[in-house]
Formats: structure tokens, sequence, C-alpha cells
């Protein structure tokens, strides 16, 4: 979703269809937002006489800060993202836009998690991209990819043999209703 530094930030769901870039924000954390977020603010009129006078006059007044949204991507999203660097094409061989999973690496607290995983198999986690970094969601569902799961589990069933069941889980075993306690021992009663 997001990396545990971006929690202290406003944050929303990612939405299908969305494009979204890469934005480091004030904690150092790369994170996606959306590009309107990251438009200057239009400052009223009254607010740049403001301005002036305190220039003039010396004083200063405090600036509001804006503060961006973060954008969350739940793992499993698929992605296509645009402009990857050349010198990130040749480390991981891949081209100009792909398409990409978005991941977790790992769980572990006070750790960047958040990942991308490239068709080719190699990961890379948020911080490598660049700021400004285009991506588009083009699904969230992890169901899309159902398909992709059946083959895989296919695939698995092929290399592992079944392992039989333990005795008490057959269907033709005795059933057991209730346990009776009679002089010291516990005696199961079958019907």
């Amino acid at each position: 979703m997001c990396d545990y530094s971006l929690m202290s930030f406003p944050n929303r769901l990612a939405r299908e269809g969305e494009e979204l870039v890469a934005h480091r924000f004030e904690c150092g954390a790369m994170g996606f937002a959306s590009p309107v977020d990251l438009l200057p603010a239009q400052i009223p009129m009254s607010a740049r006489l403001k301005n002036v006078w305190s220039n003039l006059l010396g004083i200063p007044i405090p600036r509001k800060s804006q503060c961006v949204v973060a954008v969350c991507i739940p793992p499993g999203a698929h992605l296509r993202v645009w402009d990857i660097p050349e010198y990130l094409q040749r480390e991981i061989d891949v081209r100009r836009t792909e398409e990409v999973t978005f991941t977790q690496i790992t769980a572990s607290p006070f750790q960047y998690r958040d990942a991308i995983r490239f068709r080719n198999g190699c990961q890379i986690l948020l911080q490598r991209l660049e700021e400004g970094q285009r991506i588009r969601v083009l699904s969230l569902s992890v169901a899309d990819f159902a398909d992709l799961a059946i083959e895989l589990e296919g695939r698995a069933a092929r290399w592992h043999k079944p392992v039989p069941l333990p005795a008490a889980a057959r269907a033709d075993a005795p059933r057991i209703d209730r346990l009776q306690f009679t002089g010291g021992a516990l005696n199961a009663a079958n019907i």
C-alpha cells in the first residue's frame, strides 16, 4: 500500500485508469501522488498584496506548506511505467515503457517495502524511481490475473506428488461424536 513513512501524510487509494507521478515526500520517501496535487497553489490577490507589504516592511509572514496526498496502491495491482531512465533500462534489461506489478518486498518495520516487479522478474524499490516518473494504474485487482494463477497452480501440481491424508481425515474413518470419562480413562463413543 504505502510505505510506513508515508502513513503520517494524508493518503487515499488509487483508482483504475488514473495517472500518477513518483514524488519524493517531505520525509524523503518516494511514493505516488496525483499530478494535480503537485501543481503550485494559486495565491489569491489579497495574500499576494500581504506578501508585497511584508517584504517591503521586513515582516515575515509564515507560509502554509502544501501537503501532498500520498496515493496508495495495493500489492498485486498492475501498472504501466513510462520514461524509465536509461541507466535503469540497461541495469535490469527493460524498455522505456513497461507494464509492472506493484508488490511489497518485506513486512519488516522501518524499512522501505513498496516495489515494482517487471515481467522479467526484476524488482526495484520505489526509492529507485526518479521524481516525476509517470505511471498509469491499469488494474487494482489481482483477480484480473486469475488465469496466470491457475496456470502456475497447474505447473506446481505436475511437480509435487499428492500427500495421502492421515487416517483420521479420510471419509471411511470412524467418526467420534463425544468423549466419555470412565474410571480414569477417556473412551471415544463412535456412532
